[in-house]
């Protein structure tokens, strides 16, 4: 089902006309009331009245994250405080949090794109959705909440954590969506063969999961262990949240950008020069109907692809892949770059290992180093020593072979690796130590 058929299936044209019209609204009001924007396009000596066409947003300078944390906490808003309902921020582990407000008539938007995203997945109003993403400062709970009650489904905020409790949850309310990151779905899966509980026995038929980068053979993973069929959302708090695009159900093959609120752009991230479809780059994004804190030509750091190609499922708009990696997560390893999730993708091919790795890289006599940990089942870890050594052997060369660097390769007991109620911490960089 098509959640918003007038806008999901717009001809292309149409389309650009509402883009462009959003755009330079959008760009008027921010150059009026956000300093930042305001000096911004007088350096790069450009007004919101030289925006004749979508290929003259490429003149306006990006918005990054430190662009973000100067200007924090409310530097980046476009309204008075008086009108901001909701504060979401990011974590802030690296420096300072990321703020983001929003006023009613956003967080309105924001329910409706949920929905659609809900209802792109496989969701409809007769189902009943286990939220297991994270409430509060985070977006990724509350975005599903409103989104599946818009949609008129049920909604258990059951949110990260208290594993068993929600595998009886599972049993007990007969949940038929499931939403929550790829590694805690993994979890959770792992928990229920602990309790006795098979997926088979449960009601889910889809499973929408994002907030992390993960693999196809990750995607296999969960489809086979959760039994269901399991799909790929993406947004990030500094546009909207979840919701920015998401797979439909049906092709399972990109993610459809709703583009009546989004405005995407692939960039080469060295030369930051726009890149065509097809070309692989990073993601940037401008935000054309957001009130309270929109972003003009943010650089996400998530490297992926656009594509127009037409999709079976009817939407006529523009899909990116999934994100294979993020430009501040790839590491460089004696010359070669490297992301976690193509590590995964070797692992993920290779029959007895765990869905649970660890990359440590350190330094040693100023030399780069990289240790794969990566868990394995309980029988193959109790074979004898020679026989995990010629596994670990195996899996080093694999991924010599693919990804062109070396790395030592560590087999690990089954849940050595600590588990995560959000997002997997997949490196441990003892460099920047």
């Amino acid at each position: 089902m098509i959640y918003d058929m007038e806008f999901e299936t717009l001809p292309r044209e149409a389309l650009i006309a509402i883009q462009l019209r959003r755009l330079r609204a959008t760009l008027e009001r921010v150059y009026a009331t956000v300093p930042f924007y305001k000096n911004q396009m007088n350096k790069a000596g450009i007004t919101p009245n030289d925006i004749q066409s979508l290929s003259d947003l490429a003149h306006i300078p990006f918005t990054t994250k430190k662009d973000l944390r100067d200007n924090y906490p409310f530097g980046m808003f476009a309204v008075p405080m008086e009108n901001v309902v909701r504060i979401h921020a990011s974590s802030g582990t690296t420096g300072k949090p990321t703020v983001v407000g929003y006023t009613a008539r956003d967080i309105q938007m924001w329910s409706s794109l949920m929905a659609r995203s809900l209802s792109a997945g496989g969701a409809t109003r007769n189902d009943i959705i286990h939220n297991a993403y994270g409430y509060g400062l985070f977006t990724g709970g509350l975005g599903v909440h409103y989104g599946a009650e818009k949609l008129g489904a049920s909604v258990i905020p059951v949110s990260g954590g208290n594993t068993r409790r929600q595998i009886t949850i599972m049993k007990d309310f007969g949940p038929t969506i499931m939403t929550s990151t790829p590694s805690y779905a993994l979890h959770l899966a792992e928990v229920a063969q602990e309790m006795g509980v098979s997926f088979r026995d449960l009601k889910f038929r889809y499973g929408i999961f994002g907030a992390e980068p993960w693999s196809e053979q990750m995607r296999h993973e969960i489809q086979d262990r959760l039994n269901l069929k399991a799909v790929d959302i993406y947004g990030l708090s500094e546009v909207m949240g979840p919701g920015v695009a998401v797979e439909c159900h049906q092709a399972q093959n990109g993610l459809h950008i709703f583009e009546d609120n989004f405005i995407a752009e692939i960039i080469d991230p060295v030369t930051e020069k726009p890149l065509p479809y097809g070309e692989s780059g990073e993601l940037v994004f401008t935000s054309i109907t957001k009130e309270a804190f929109p972003v003009i030509r943010y650089r996400t750091r998530d490297i992926t692809t656009l594509t127009a190609e037409p999709c079976i499922c009817g939407r006529t708009l523009v899909r990116m892949k999934k994100v294979s990696g993020r430009t501040d997560d790839m590491l460089i390893i004696r010359g070669v770059n490297v992301f976690p999730s193509q590590i995964e993708s070797v692992l993920m091919e290779i029959k007895g290992l765990s869905v649970h790795y660890q990359l440590v890289v350190d330094r040693v006599d100023n030399l780069d180093t990289l240790t794969v940990q990566v868990e394995v089942g309980d029988g193959i870890f109790s074979d004898e020593v020679r026989v995990l050594q010629a596994l670990e052997k195996n899996i080093a060369y694999r991924i010599k072979e693919e990804l062109g660097v070396s790395a030592r390769v560590k087999l690990v007991e089954p849940k050595v690796i600590a588990r995560s109620q959000g997002k997997a911490v997949r490196v441990i960089d003892h460099r920047k130590i």
